[in-house]
């Protein structure tokens, strides 16, 4: 993600931490069943994340979002449903964000995939930040385990960053 960073100029990929800081975010929700199940393991750890999420799935899940807030958590939004902004026209892919900051709310923006073109992601930054991250979990991929993936990922990081790997989280 720091290629696509550096070529999206002003676009948050990493910041700046005191200590053993780790900033957690999940994306496409809210979901019925995956939402409430992170919301209660952050619950149980003491930890907050930021929800980038989809407007459909905000529309379709509006008790979810409402408990994401009185959770504590940061909201961003993902756009109305998902597009690529590589195979979508720039006003379309706008249309499709515009939409999705309307249901979601939140002044934070993630493009999905972390695809987004150099008109699209000039147009979004002017009214939001673009958000993208640093450790990717890829455990999107067709038959990943995704515990398993996160835990691999979050060991690599730690050994780059000298942060203590945690605990294995329990199967969904």
């Amino acid at each position: 993600m720091r290629v696509a960073a550096a070529l999206l100029p002003g676009a948050i990929a990493r910041l700046p931490v005191a200590g053993r800081e780790v900033f957690l975010t999940f994306d496409d929700g809210p979901h019925p069943e995956a939402t409430p199940w992170v919301l209660d393991e952050l619950k149980q750890h003491g930890a907050k994340a930021t929800f980038f999420c989809l407007g459909k799935n905000a529309a379709e899940n509006p008790e979810l979002l409402t408990r994401i807030r009185r959770e504590g958590h940061a909201v961003g939004h993902h756009t109305w449903d998902h597009p690529n902004g590589w195979k979508t026209t720039n006003s379309a892919y706008l249309a499709n964000v515009v939409r999705g900051q309307q249901a979601v709310g939140g002044n934070l923006f993630r493009p999905p995939y972390g695809r987004i073109g150099p008109l699209q992601a000039r147009s979004v930054g002017k009214l939001f930040p673009i958000v993208l991250w640093d450790v990717l979990a890829g455990d999107f991929r067709p038959g990943a385990d995704g515990l398993l993936v996160a835990r691999l990922r979050a060991a690599e990081y730690a050994s780059r960053k000298h942060y203590r790997v945690p605990r294995q989280p329990k199967k969904l």
